[in-house]
């Protein structure tokens, strides 16, 4: 039966109505294959093992397991919770699978956890708002100082989600073993009207976390949440040691690319002096800083020692107006030791295509540096590693940084819910960013390891179009859920193929 408007609602001839019950539909009905995947790729007994918050009512899983699949369907707050209880058929789902393979006692006391009748299949947004305020540490606030750089220590909940994570990274490199480990280091910002946030050094108030990501898997291997303040090479050996610690049997060789923000000399020196007891020495490019002396060695390199730099269009090899040289300079922060470890800079210049007129040289402000040689105006940047490579390929294997990376980092702020913080409170948005990590990585080892091909390149909201937000209905018969959606509809056949691929790897022994 429907509910029927009495009037018209609006210019086209069609109207809106309601279901008097009850119906059992979703919008979601791939959304259940991305559920399958947690399972089967360990991630549901990561939490269960790691995550201990003790909040009333629902469990740490069912709270994490929400909030990545409200990610992954497009939700963008915490209130959007209540858009996935409003889809009866996902409900209906979650009910149950949220007690598959549990013993009956183990059913029962999750039964127990609530004081009164249970009403929702999902939690609310007043329950997921506690939970993720169980990842903030209030005293830690106390430490604050104005004008100075700080991180405050994470709780003990806070502590387990790299843990968590790690279930997704060990679990792709078992389906795919990587030997290199290429690492990524890159900070993002993330603009926010939050009265708690503090300005970044382009002047608004922001939050700036640091992103380590894994190339070879196609993952966000560790971050760490951080005000906008804090500066992007603040510490950044230390989370170095963090992501090496995360990384899963089977990687053999490291290396490390990062921005100028990752030019921090103890940094480079524990690369080198291969200090990591499991790798040892790591092989690193990291763009330096172009200061005065830097600018100094590189007017001192001959124009025959400036090599051309190709780019390859349509297939070929095309000469670009970059170059690049060799560059002996060694920095007055490591100059005074004569046993310290001696690195490779190489000068990368870019003719400027427009000349900067006379006597307005001191008030152009350029976003990069540059500088003039030759009777000529260059962009330069500089290089710096402790790789052997041909300079050309070192440049253009560094650059790559420029893409993969960024590119995580927009999934997780646009394509995800990461840039949309819901909270004042800084434990519950460093919360908030790990769950949406969590939901990138899911969502890359479904592409790379489960889908492949083509759908490899494929951004979410391609992903959501294809796969995720397909309507169907859910239907109980002998006591077995079935999941119907229209027929002759291409997602079928693929849902059925993720399926079985995850039903042969969760018959697959452990190890």
């Amino acid at each position: 039966m429907y509910i029927k408007p009495s009037v018209a609602q609006g210019a086209l001839p069609f109207q809106y109505e309601t279901e008097k019950t009850q119906s059992n539909y979703t919008g979601l009905a791939g959304l259940p294959s991305y559920l399958e995947l947690s399972v089967v790729s360990g991630l549901a007994d990561s939490i269960n093992e790691n995550l201990h918050t003790k909040v009333q009512g629902w469990t740490d899983l069912q709270e994490l397991m929400a909030l990545i699949m409200l990610h992954l369907a497009g939700g963008e707050h915490v209130e959007d919770l209540n858009i996935l209880q409003a889809d009866d058929g996902f409900c209906r789902l979650m009910r149950k699978v949220e007690t598959h393979g549990l013993p009956r006692a183990a059913r029962r006391k999750l039964e127990k956890r609530w004081r009164k009748e249970r009403h929702r299949s999902v939690p609310s947004p007043s329950s997921a708002f506690r939970f993720l305020e169980s990842f903030h540490d209030a005293s830690q606030e106390k430490l604050r100082r104005p004008g100075v750089a700080f991180i405050p220590a994470p709780n003990i909940h806070l502590q387990a989600l790299p843990l968590i994570n790690s279930a997704l990274v060990g679990f792709a490199q078992k389906r795919r073993p990587e030997t290199v480990g290429t690492l990524d280091m890159d900070a993002t910002l993330i603009g926010t009207s939050k009265q708690e946030a503090l300005p970044c050094y382009k002047g608004y108030p922001s939050y700036q976390p640091i992103n380590t990501y894994w190339v070879e898997q196609d993952l966000v291997l560790h971050t760490e949440f951080r005000d906008g303040n804090v500066p992007a090479g603040f510490q950044q050996l230390r989370v170095f040691k963090e992501a090496l610690d995360l990384l899963p049997e089977g990687v053999e060789t490291v290396r490390l690319r990062s921005d100028t923000a990752g030019y921090q000399h103890d940094l480079l020196r524990y690369c080198e002096m291969g200090e990591n007891e499991r790798f040892g020495r790591i092989e690193f490019a990291i763009a330096c800083d172009v200061t005065p002396e830097f600018k100094e060695a590189v007017k001192e390199v001959p124009r025959k020692e400036w090599h051309k730099i190709y780019e390859k269009k349509k297939g070929k090899l095309v000469e670009s107006a970059r170059e690049w040289a060799e560059v002996c300079y060694v920095p007055n922060a490591i100059g005074h030791s004569l046993n310290g470890p001696v690195y490779r800079y190489l000068a990368i210049r870019e003719s400027l295509k427009q000349a900067v007129l006379p006597g307005m040289e001191s008030q152009m402000k350029l976003p990069f540096p540059t500088m003039e040689m030759e009777g000529q105006h260059y962009k330069v940047f500089g290089l710096v590693t402790n790789m052997d490579w041909e300079g050309e390929g070192l440049i253009h294997w560094s650059n790559k940084r420029c893409g993969k990376c960024e590119e995580a980092n927009g999934v997780l702020k646009n394509d995800l819910a990461g840039g949309k913080l819901p909270s004042g409170k800084f434990g519950a948005n460093a919360a908030w960013w790990w769950i949406s990590v969590m939901a990138a990585n899911l969502n890359a080892i479904m592409k790379r390891l489960v889908l492949g091909g083509s759908w490899v390149n494929k951004r979410l909201k391609a992903i959501r179009f294809w796969l995720i937000n397909i309507p169907g209905r859910v239907m109980e018969r002998s006591r077995q859920l079935f999941i119907r959606i229209t027929a002759g509809h291409p997602a079928f056949d693929l849902l059925l193929m993720i399926r079985r691929k995850l039903a042969e790897w969760a018959a697959m022994p452990p190890g």
